[in-house]
């Protein structure tokens, strides 16, 4: 299996304003369309909420989402 993308902060104590419990650094799946991948990104140990940063949402899935959009 191939190892996943990591999109950390770079800084920071981050926690989940819902839970308030700190956020970990963990394995989630992203899909588009009928294609799927795995990224590493700030996840809730508790209600498994995932912190996506702007970049990534804005930049690298926009460019994901171009891409299979052209195939």
């Amino acid at each position: 299996m191939a190892e996943s993308l990591v999109y950390l902060p770079q800084s920071g104590d981050w926690i989940c304003c819902s839970c308030g419990d700190p956020l970990e650094p963990r394995d989630a799946s992203v899909t588009y369309l009928e294609g799927g991948f795995t990224i590493q990104v700030l996840t809730c140990p508790r209600c498994n909420m995932a912190l996506l940063p702007e970049y990534v949402a804005m930049g690298k899935m926009l460019e994901v989402e171009q891409l299979l959009e052209d195939k």
